[in-house]
């Protein structure tokens, strides 16, 4: 059984970083772990994601040299550490995971089959 529990969201001004955490009971290596952020109106929009049993990860363009995943195997946890944030990523930001197939990390909600309830990152002007 996989439970994702995500943390670490929060108010914060523009230019601040936050450190979002997601604990993933119930990981193995035959998945991969993603973040996706879903604004108000918006739809669920791909920010990264890793394969659990190791290798780089995989950033929507966008994102690229702002956002970073990074996982922990001792305390089962994948983080998304955000900077430069803007009002532009105000959003609920999710964690997912999804059955690893070859190398590919998948970039839709599609590709996932669990996921955690959330954490609201909101940022001011």
């Amino acid at each position: 059984q996989v439970l994702l529990v995500e943390s670490g969201g929060g108010l914060v001004q523009t230019g601040d970083s936050l450190r979002l955490s997601c604990v993933a009971s119930g990981i193995t290596n035959t998945y991969n772990l993603a973040w996706f952020r879903q604004a108000p109106g918006k739809e669920r929009e791909f920010v990264g994601g890793i394969a659990w049993s190791g290798g780089s990860a995989k950033y929507a363009d966008s994102l690229k040299g702002r956002f970073t995943i990074f996982r922990d195997y001792v305390k089962n946890t994948v983080y998304l550490q955000t900077t430069s944030l803007t009002p532009e990523d105000t959003a609920r930001y999710h964690c997912a995971a999804g059955l690893r197939y070859g190398i590919v990390i998948q970039n839709t909600p599609q590709g996932y089959i669990h996921w955690g309830q959330g954490t609201q990152v909101t940022v001011s002007s």
